[in-house]
């Protein structure tokens, strides 16, 4: 007996979370369409789940982002890293907006109630308290009482600080940057572990929050699950038609070359729901695209970390569904702090295993909406993260694309005003000769 719960087990673990999260899904809907309000019973095991999200919200917030901004580099680097952090901001304040835009007048979860839940919501702050609380009076309270733009703030302070340190013509101070740069790596290790026991119970949590939650709402609630579906697949499909093919042609890329060129990639995200697994053949379809290397090498894994224009648009619908369940009418300054909320967010849990779950949780805190939301979402996040990823990686690659046509233009004009100056130097060459290989490669 022994041997078969243990096999049982590493079967269970070792299955794909994806299909364990599908499954539970699936199994929760079954249990609540048969047993209807009974299902309410398997209510603590949904709220477990719930609870250790909100625990390791605050420690992933954290180290990731200490962990992103600490490793910042010199040089040219520095400038494509500018280019492509600019490009990010772009895009991902682009995919939420047109999120709320599209799931506003469609109003996905209308006509929906969270039973035994206090759907008062509380007075939002302003628009200036809440930038002014950006910045905390005390980090060790913003720590504890889970303020989210706080958080970032001190996040970001702390990573520039270390970068800093790391750098420093001191040895000491260096020594201690490094130090601090271990310690941070081994803080993310740890928190990471937790993260995959916790991912673990995520597919029973799952069946129990969505038997407890649509057991007692019928088909209202998968009325609503399929309006947020359409919602967040429309949003994707104009993020694509209105902010990357424009971009890509103020910086002329040939459309049909470039998805021709990016397709395999593309069709790996969809069906693999994973950008830092998609990677190896992300690099492939930029070079097979005539990208330079030392562009698309940083570019690409970069992006497959903060790039998350497709989980923004998820969380931007489902921030919607949870404002029309509760009754709430989101004014402009909110709507404002829920797009740099989300923009934050996805930088702050990119790369995370059931990152949607894990941003959905934040920024509805942040909103002072309830999280049993997240009840409604989570097993129908496995749809939306498929369409989700392929839009993750299709902006990796659009910005890997602008970011080198850029970057051709300012190597040629430091190229040329060097030569200006004084004779050609080494480097200068290099350039020139890159140009000219890229041009020949394309």
């Amino acid at each position: 007996m022994t041997r078969v719960l243990s096999a049982s087990w590493r079967y269970y673990r070792d299955a794909s979370l994806i299909i364990k999260m599908s499954l539970g899904f699936v199994l929760g809907l079954i249990v609540a369409l048969t047993f209807g309000d009974d299902a309410s019973v398997l209510a603590p095991a949904g709220e477990l789940l719930l609870r250790l999200l909100q625990m390791i919200v605050v420690p992933i917030i954290m180290v990731t982002l200490i962990d992103a901004v600490s490793t910042t580099r010199s040089g040219s680097v520095a400038r494509i890293a500018s280019k492509a952090f600019v490009y990010y901001i772009i895009t991902t304040v682009g995919a939420v907006a047109i999120s709320l835009a599209i799931a506003l007048p469609v109003a996905p979860g209308s006509g929906l109630d969270l039973p035994n839940a206090d759907t008062e919501a509380p007075e939002a702050p302003s628009f200036v308290e809440q930038l002014l609380g950006i910045v905390p009076e005390n980090a060790f309270a913003a720590l504890a009482e889970g303020k989210i733009l706080a958080l970032i703030f001190v996040a970001l302070i702390i990573g520039l600080t270390m970068a800093k340190m790391s750098r420093s013509e001191d040895e000491d101070i260096a020594d201690l940057g490094t130090t601090l740069r271990k310690i941070v790596l081994a803080a993310k290790e740890l928190t990471f572990r937790i993260l995959g026991a916790i991912l673990q119970y995520a597919p029973i949590g799952v069946f129990a929050l969505v038997a407890n939650k649509i057991g007692s709402q019928g088909g209202e609630a998968l009325l609503a699950l399929g309006k947020l579906t359409i919602v967040v697949y429309a949003a994707l499909a104009v993020q694509i038609l209105v902010v990357y093919i424009p971009l890509l042609l103020i910086y002329r890329v040939r459309i049909l070359r470039f998805f021709r060129t990016s397709r395999d990639a593309m069709l790996t995200a969809f069906t693999t729901q994973s950008s830092s697994g998609t990677i190896p053949v992300t690099l492939n379809c930029a070079r097979k695209a005539g990208v330079r290397q030392d562009v698309a090498g940083f570019v690409v894994p970069v992006g497959a970390t903060l790039n998350m224009d497709g989980a923004v648009v998820r969380l931007g619908a489902s921030v919607v569904l949870a404002a029309n369940i509760v009754g709430r009418e989101m004014s402009v300054p909110e709507l404002i702090g829920i797009v740099l909320t989300a923009t934050l967010v996805s930088i702050g849990t990119a790369g995370v295993p059931g990152a949607g779950l894990i941003g959905l949780t934040i920024l509805l805190t942040q909103a002072g909406l309830p999280i049993d939301i997240v009840a409604l979402v989570a097993g129908v996040d496995v749809i939306l993260g498929m369409g989700a990823t392929m839009l993750n990686v299709t902006s990796d690659l659009a910005g890997t694309h602008i970011i080198d046509k850029s970057e051709a233009k300012t190597r040629k004009r430091l190229a040329v005003h060097r030569r200006a100056e004084s004779v050609p130097r080494e480097d200068d060459r290099e350039d020139v000769a890159s140009l000219r290989d890229s041009r020949v490669e394309t």
